[in-house]
């Protein structure tokens, strides 16, 4: 059987810390699927298309990342996609805490599906979409956070 992971999030914009999570996911994985969600609470700063094109470019020579875009439960969507497992990264135990109720939440509604936390390596850890928005809305230098190639 095969092991697929749904990695969900914003992706505004992708960075290099998402990239090193799929990355090590890719040792763990057959397939990776990265769900860019809509989150009534976020105001994305780029359209969901400038996103989708961004990590598709990325991983253009990677046949095993898949990119879409979801509404809805990420559970739910996990389940129509077959994934069994849901990754998520954790740059801090701040990020951990929330993660961890979320993945109970998961749990109950869908049992059969796991969350795998990986950590993020030690040089992207400071790195996050809200800081990078913030340092590319006040025209700051935000070359050193997102992947090669990404340009706004």
């Amino acid at each position: 059987m095969s092991k697929i992971a749904l990695f969900p999030g914003s992706f505004d914009p992708i960075t290099k810390g998402h990239v090193d999570i799929v990355v090590k996911g890719l040792g763990i994985f057959d397939t990776i699927i990265i769900a860019i969600g809509s989150n009534a609470k976020k105001t994305s700063l780029f359209t969901l298309e400038q996103r989708i094109t961004w990590i598709k470019q990325i991983f253009t020579n990677q046949p095993r990342v898949q990119v879409t875009h979801y509404t809805g439960l990420t559970i739910d969507f996990a389940k129509h996609n077959n994934a069994g497992f849901i990754l998520r990264g954790l740059r801090s135990p701040g990020d951990f805490e929330y993660e961890q109720q979320i993945a109970y939440a998961n749990k109950e509604l869908v049992d059969e599906i796991e969350t795998v936390f990986l950590l993020s390596s030690a040089s992207y850890s400071n790195i996050s979409s809200t800081i990078v928005r913030d340092i590319i809305i006040n025209k700051g230098n935000y070359t050193k956070f997102v992947p090669e190639g990404i340009v706004f």
